[in-house]
């Protein structure tokens, strides 16, 4: 009886938020009923977690430089527009960064929100690549708890968000800011991908975690404003809880790794220095922390007959 009572309140609740998704935003794919973004992330968990590592124990690393390439700069693209489309439909035109309340019309404006949040949304299924390649690669150590539960939720928890307040306002504000944050961390991707050649190119990496807090920092102190408002009647109050703890949960973690890496040295590069690399092929790897809780590899290293200081070549 009491599974039949639980059954029955979660089919109440599934029907009254079927009945509460924003009619602008019903047509869009994967936007008819939770269902199809649930078994696609609960196949991204099974993928990562089982189906992929046993497929990829008994066999090499797949080298996968150009088609990450691609992916990336494509990502650096799409990020960017992204960007474009949620300043020209609110950010940087009509909205005051301080209390901005969902718009309910079908003016252009408001459907053009409605565009860029499902974008947003969208992009964080495309991210799930990342991921693939990781597991691809043969890169496991990258596949951290944090990555998966980011890569997950997040695309979980936005479903909800654009099927009850599609049109942006003020907590639409982090969408941006984070798109922004994978423009930059994208071309990083790219960059590294690309080979040595690129890599006098990347002196910007150390600045990566520094991005990451100033991201968090930026969306808690706005979304904060809520709090100290003596009138702020935005329809949904408890996403702007959410994003608070959200971005308070997200500064900690980047916070904790940005003390274990650059304080107490705990995270940093592994020296090979004075190790002679004879006509092979090294793989030198610092850990770079980029958004989300991602890693970032310097690519694969060529040596002739020489020593290894700190990724440079130097010749015997």
């Amino acid at each position: 009886k009491m599974f039949q009572e639980v059954l029955s309140n979660i089919l109440k609740l599934y029907d009254y938020i079927l009945k509460r998704t924003d009619a602008r935003v019903r047509d869009y794919p994967m936007m008819q009923n939770p269902i199809q973004m649930t078994l696609i992330l609960l196949g991204y968990v099974i993928f990562v977690l089982y189906v992929g590592p046993r497929y990829m124990a008994n066999r090499k690393p797949f080298h996968l430089n150009t088609a990450m390439i691609v992916y990336n700069f494509s990502m650096v693209a799409f990020n960017a527009y992204i960007v474009y489309e949620f300043l020209m439909s609110g950010w940087g035109t009509t909205y005051t960064w301080r209390c901005d309340l969902c718009d309910p019309s079908s003016s252009p404006e408001a459907l053009r929100m409605v565009r860029a949040a499902w974008l947003f949304y969208f992009s964080k299924y495309i991210e799930l690549l990342d991921t693939v390649f990781f597991v691809l690669r043969k890169k496991h150590s990258q596949v951290t708890f944090l990555h998966i539960f980011h890569h997950s939720v997040l695309p979980w928890t936005w479903w909800w968000g654009i099927t009850l307040t599609p049109a942006g306002g003020m907590g639409s504000f982090h969408a941006m800011v984070n798109a922004c944050v994978h423009v930059i961390m994208y071309t990083y991707y790219g960059l590294a991908a690309a080979g040595p050649r690129f890599q006098k190119y990347l002196w910007w990496k150390k600045y990566m975690t520094a991005i990451q807090l100033i991201q968090f920092v930026l969306l808690t102190v706005h979304i904060s404003q809520y709090y100290f408002m003596e009138k702020c009647e935005y329809q949904v109050p408890i996403f702007i809880h959410l994003i608070l703890i959200y971005g308070t949960f997200f500064f900690i973690l980047f916070s904790n790794f940005w003390i274990q890496a650059y304080i107490k040295g705990k995270r940093l590069p592994v020296s090979t220095e004075d190790k002679p690399k004879q006509n092979s092929i090294t793989t030198v790897i610092e850990p770079v922390v980029v958004a989300n809780g991602k890693h970032l590899e310097n690519g694969t290293v060529h040596y002739t007959n020489g020593f290894a200081h700190n990724g440079k070549v130097k010749e015997v």
